[in-house]
């Protein structure tokens, strides 16, 4: 480091962010009491005072620790005092100078100090680095405001290298830090590198700033473009009386979108598809492709909620205004409603509801929505064929449309309505895909929370929705499907539950849609008991309900045209009224008969009796098998018959009958298909009947499926077997003894008038169906 070695006392004027280069002339507002103190102490002494910056602006009264080292000694020009007690002061750099000492720091600050001079290295490599600082200032200027171009023709003209150094630094807007870098540099050579440096990094940093200016500065402009070509179109189209233009729908839909209240990602999509919209030509059918996929979006609830009414005993009493019976479905309901009250938030339950045409399916899970309070949406899926039914078109085909589950979900409006699937035991699969299996993600509570439909394409959150299924039988719904879902069956109803059915919901309904007070009609309960005994036979209620509606047709008929001022329905006027009975009521079969045997059969529409009737032919042993049977019942008469061979002796049959005789098993109703196990013991026991010539009980009825060594095996749907053996008047029933477990669940009215006799043999059910003389014969 170059210095002069000679060493004087100076008073220090600390600096507050400015820093003083040699040559440099400017003025200061001097204002703190030590600094003041120390200008009046250089002016008495021979005007030179010490320039040293304070390493942080915002200190008041700097300590020695906290001033830079490295200063500028300057003579002091002018002094000025301004009306507001501070003084200014015109200085000019001299020279460079390093603090050695402090020597006082009471009043004002003196130091002793060491001047600095110019350290030289090669000319050459100077002259090029001068070179290049000035082409790098150059450039500087040319992307910097701040520094005026008249000022790159001042500093060319500068020949020392130090100086020139100086000169430019001090027009450079830079840190403190840097500057005193600049400053401390006495080496000439590293001084001109320090600035280099220095300017390089400004000019990146400006050209970077330039860069930042312009984008932002294109797309402010192309703001400004389009808000004017907006108002332009608006203008253009109110001169024309068009307010139905695009720019029109684009507004009004931006505006639906500022009060759009769902998921951010699908706030994202309608503003991107509005802009898309905005810039389609009106004339293009891909706009109205656009807007259609927009009033989709904002169409669908994506946040609005209903409350439930958790009030389980309000909800009981509409369960039970709305439906008589039904006892396990309503209890399921008010389980659900218990929990949820519980823990405030369930995932919604799958119920399908089982159970023949009529029984009040549909309605019950009305009445469901109607105690939670909840909006209700149904839709039928019976002869759904195409999965994009379901899961909706892509929006590339023409005519696309979102699948049934969003159509519903918009016509309920909130996101958590009961919602209702009927007839799902009735989808079919084909070239289009397979719904029940789109519905797995429906149906799945695991899944469901991020439903995808192909048109919506947003993921949507069906988990707090109550879905109900339907389905009147469960063996055509598929085993996946199925599992997800808990069964509730709803067998049909007694003769009892009918009645009441009839007087407190169907009747007073009828009444009121066709018009009739309550005086104008009167039906009497044994009339009613002879309507549902004669003329309906039924598991459900809707033949019933249509009785209602002829009667009060005939009742309205006979009140407008003056024939009666009321109507009231007797047992002795029913048939006058109605015509003549459709059923006979009674006994399964008037008396004992041999070779028939009444069975009991499981139909989609509950259960009915089957009478099976067996003839025996001379022949050379051919069986024979009419009535439309299915496979199974087939392979079930099979199996009767080689059990009798086997027992023919024991039996007190002739061992060779099947090469003497033909056989012909037949079941009335031929047109009607039928099919299944449960048929064994009844075609067995028409079968030993007929060869033994004994009757077979005509008040019992049975149900079984029987094996080659007798064996009697559990059969499915007990309790509508049994309600079918109640309604014809069977006063006995032989079912497997694997199915006593299924009695509870049958009506106490139906077990009060039937005797349920469990087997676990044939031989056991010979004992108890065949009769000889009034009394059973014993095998």
């Amino acid at each position: 480091m170059g210095t002069t070695g000679r060493e004087r006392k100076i008073p220090l004027l600390p600096l507050r962010g400015l820093l003083v280069f040699p040559t440099m002339v400017l003025h200061l507002d001097v204002g703190r009491e030590k600094s003041v103190k120390a200008l009046e102490k250089a002016m008495v002494d021979d005007n030179l005072i010490l320039l040293a910056t304070q390493e942080e602006v915002h200190l008041e009264e700097p300590t020695k620790e906290q001033i830079f080292k490295v200063g500028t000694i300057a003579k002091i020009k002018q002094m000025l005092k301004l009306p507001n007690g501070t003084i200014r002061v015109l200085v000019e750099g001299l020279k460079r100078a390093r603090i050695d000492q402090f020597l006082n720091e009471d009043e004002y600050f003196e130091v002793a100090i060491s001047e600095l001079e110019d350290e030289m290295d090669e000319m050459a490599e100077v002259e090029a680095l001068m070179r290049s600082v000035l082409r790098t200032f150059e450039q500087y200027i040319k992307l910097s405001k701040k520094v005026t171009p008249e000022t790159l023709a001042s500093v060319s003209d500068i020949d020392e290298p130090g100086r020139l150094a100086d000169v430019i630094t001090s027009h450079l807007t830079l840190k403190m830090k840097d500057k005193q870098n600049v400053l401390e540099a006495i080496n000439v050579k590293a001084r001109l590198e320090i600035l280099l440096e220095i300017l390089n990094n400004e000019r990146e940093v400006l050209e970077l700033e330039r860069k930042i200016g312009q984008r932002v500065k294109k797309q402010m402009e192309k703001t400004q473009k389009e808000y004017y070509l907006r108002e332009q179109m608006k203008a253009i189209q109110k001169e024309l009386g068009d307010k139905e233009g695009r720019a029109g729908e684009v507004e009004e839909l931006r505006k639906q979108l500022s009060e759009f209240d769902g998921p951010d990602q699908v706030e994202e999509k309608i503003a991107k598809e509005i802009d898309r919209l905005e810039k389609t030509p009106p004339t293009s059918a891909e706009g109205n492709v656009i807007r259609n996929y927009i009033d989709w979006l904002f169409s669908i609830p994506w946040t609005k909620v209903t409350e439930d009414n958790l009030d389980i005993n309000h909800a009981k009493e509409v369960l039970d205004e709305d439906h008589y019976g039904l006892e396990k479905a309503k209890e399921r309901v008010l389980e659900y409603l218990a929990v949820q009250k519980l823990v405030k938030r369930l995932k919604g339950p799958i119920l399908c509801l089982v159970g023949p045409p009529g029984v009040g399916k549909t309605s019950l899970a009305r009445s469901v929505a109607r105690s939670l309070g909840r909006e209700f949406v149904r839709i039928s899926l019976g002869g759904v064929r195409d999965e994009a039914e379901i899961r909706g078109h892509r929006r590339t085909y023409v005519g696309a449309m979102p699948g049934r589950v969003i159509q519903g979900m918009k016509t309920a409006g909130t996101v958590n309505p009961v919602f209702l699937l009927d007839e799902i035991d009735k989808m079919a699969n084909d070239f289009r895909g397979d719904p029940a299996a789109a519905l797995l993600e429906v149906l799945d509570p695991n899944q469901n929370d991020t439903f995808s439909d192909h048109y919506i394409e947003e993921p949507y959150d069906l988990s707090k929705v109550m879905f109900i299924t339907t389905a009147n039988t469960v063996h055509t719904i598929p085993r996946p499907l199925l599992d997800r879902m808990e069964m509730l069956h709803i067998p049909g109803y007694t003769e009892i539950e009918k009645l009441n059915i009839a007087k407190k919901y169907l009747l007073p309904k009828q009444m009121e849609e066709h018009g009739l007070a309550e005086e104008q009609l009167t039906v009497s309960e044994e009339g009613l008991l002879e309507i549902i005994r004669l003329y309906t036979r039924e598991a459900g209620v809707r033949d019933l309900n249509r009785m209602m509606e002829t009667i009060c047709r005939k009742a309205a008929k006979q009140i407008v045209s003056d024939e009666a001022q009321e109507l009231n329905v007797t047992l002795e006027t029913l048939e006058e009224l109605i015509g003549k009975s459709k059923f006979r009521y009674g006994l399964a079969e008037t008396e004992d008969q041999v070779g028939a045997c009444t069975g009991l059969a499981w139909t989609e529409a509950g259960g009915d009796t089957l009478t099976i009737e067996v003839a025996v032919l001379p022949g050379k042993g051919k069986l024979t098998l009419t009535g439309k049977l299915g496979d199974v019942m087939k392979e079930s008469a099979q199996a009767a018959f080689s059990y009798i061979r086997s027992r023919a002796e024991e039996l007190k049959i002739d061992p060779d009958f099947y090469e003497k005789s033909d056989i012909h098993i037949h079941v009335p109703e031929g047109a009607i298909p039928k099919d299944g196990p449960s048929a064994g013991i009844t075609i067995a026991t028409a079968l030993i009947s007929a060869l033994c010539s004994t009757p077979v009980s005509k008040e019992v009825g049975m149900t079984g499926e029987i094996t080659l060594r007798g064996r009697v095996l559990p059969i499915g749907g007990l309790k509508e077997k049994s309600l079918a053996a109640h309604r014809a008047g069977l006063k006995t029933i032989i079912m497997p003894k694997e199915n006593e477990k299924d009695i509870d669940e049958i009506p106490d009215t139906v077990k009060q008038d039937l005797t349920f006799i469990p087997v676990e043999h044939l031989d056991e059910v010979l004992d108890k169906a065949l009769v000889i003389d009034d009394g059973k014969v014993t095998v």
